[in-house]
C-alpha cells in the first residue's frame, strides 16, 4: 500500500512539473499610464486619433520597459492626481509640468519635451476688453484679471507652469471659472463661443486643434502670452513616489535623452502654426545644454 502511495504522488508530481515550470518566476508589477484626452499630445478621436504627440512616445517607453505589464488608463486631470498621490498605485503620467507641489508626491522624470507656455485666448470681439493691459502681445493678466469683472476659463487641478499658477493664487477666486471633466477645454472654448465666456486659459496648439475640431475658424481667436512668462515650460514623465515609481523613473530617465533629442521635438512642431514650426525645431535643440 505504502508503494503504490508513493507512486500515486510521483506520478502527480510529474504532471505538475511541466506546469510549474512553465509558470514565470515571478508575475510582472503592472504599471497604469494616466492620460487624458490632451491635444495634441492624446487625442481620443476623431480623424487623428493615436496620432498625439505622448499617443506616440507611450508605445516607444512601453516597447523598452519588458520587466512591467502595462495598461494606459484614461482619467480626468483631477482623478489622475489623485491616484499619484496614492503610493499604493504603480501609477505614471507622460505629461506632468512640474511645480512645487506635485513634487511632494510625484517623482519626476528628466525634462521630455519643450513646450510653447500657456496663455490667454479671446475671440476678436472682446479685444477691446484687454487692450488697456498689452505690451505689444502680451497680457498683464494678473492687472486685467484684479480690476475687471471678468472671469477667466481654467481647468480644474490643472497646472499651467509654476509663472501661470503664482498668478493665478494672487487673483480673486470669483475671477476663476473652474472648469471640470475629461472635455474641459473643449466645454470652456464652446461656452465663450456662446457668449457665456470671454476669456479662456489654455495653450495654443491645443485651442488650435480644438477649434477647429468644433467647426470654427481661426480667425476669430486671438491669443496673447502673458507677461513676465518664459516662451517654453517643459513636460516629463511623474510617477507615484513609491519604490516601484522612483524604479520605473530611473529607467525611463535612460530612455528619454534620446527622444527628446530625436523624436520629440518632430512629433511636436507638426502640431504648430507653420510659420512656427522651424524656429522652434532650431530652438529645441538648445533646450537641454544646461539642464
Amino acid at each position: 500500500m505504502r508503494a503504490a502511495r508513493c507512486l500515486r504522488h510521483l506520478a502527480l508530481l510529474c504532471g505538475l512539473l511541466p506546469a510549474l515550470l512553465l509558470q514565470p518566476a515571478s508575475a510582472k508589477e503592472r504599471l497604469f499610464w494616466l492620460v487624458r484626452d490632451l491635444p495634441p499630445f492624446t487625442i481620443f478621436e476623431g480623424p487623428e486619433k493615436g496620432q498625439g504627440v505622448v499617443d506616440q512616445l507611450l508605445p516607444r517607453l512601453i516597447g523598452q520597459m519588458p520587466e512591467y505589464d502595462h495598461t494606459v488608463l484614461r482619467v480626468t486631470r483631477a482623478r489622475g492626481i489623485q491616484m499619484l498621490q496614492d503610493r499604493n498605485t504603480f501609477t505614471c503620467d507622460p505629461t506632468l509640468l512640474w511645480t512645487p507641489e506635485r513634487a511632494e508626491f510625484v517623482r519626476f522624470s528628466l525634462p521630455s519635451l519643450g513646450v510653447l507656455s500657456g496663455g490667454l485666448v479671446l475671440r476678436m470681439e472682446n479685444q477691446a476688453l484687454v487692450a488697456p493691459y498689452l505690451d505689444g502681445q502680451q497680457v498683464d493678466l494678473h492687472g486685467l484679471l484684479s480690476t475687471a469683472p471678468l472671469k477667466l476659463g481654467i481647468v480644474a487641478e490643472r497646472s499651467y507652469g509654476t509663472q501661470i499658477d503664482s498668478i493665478l493664487r494672487q487673483l480673486p477666486d470669483s475671477a476663476l471659472s473652474r472648469h471640470y471633466g475629461s472635455d474641459a477645454t473643449a466645454n470652456l472654448l464652446q461656452m465663450q463661443q456662446l457668449g457665456r465666456l470671454r476669456m479662456v486659459l489654455g495653450y495654443w496648439p491645443e485651442v488650435r486643434y480644438l477649434i477647429q475640431q468644433q467647426g470654427g475658424s481661426l480667425d476669430d481667436y486671438q491669443f496673447h502670452p502673458v507677461q513676465g512668462v518664459e516662451r517654453y515650460q517643459f513636460l516629463h514623465v511623474g510617477c507615484s513616489d513609491s519604490e516601484l515609481g522612483r524604479a520605473a523613473v530611473a529607467h525611463i530617465d535612460q530612455l528619454l535623452p534620446a527622444l527628446r533629442r530625436d523624436v520629440l521635438p518632430g512629433l511636436y512642431a507638426h502640431w504648430l502654426d507653420p510659420a512656427l514650426r522651424e524656429d522652434y525645431l532650431e530652438e529645441s535643440k538648445r533646450f537641454f545644454e544646461d539642464r
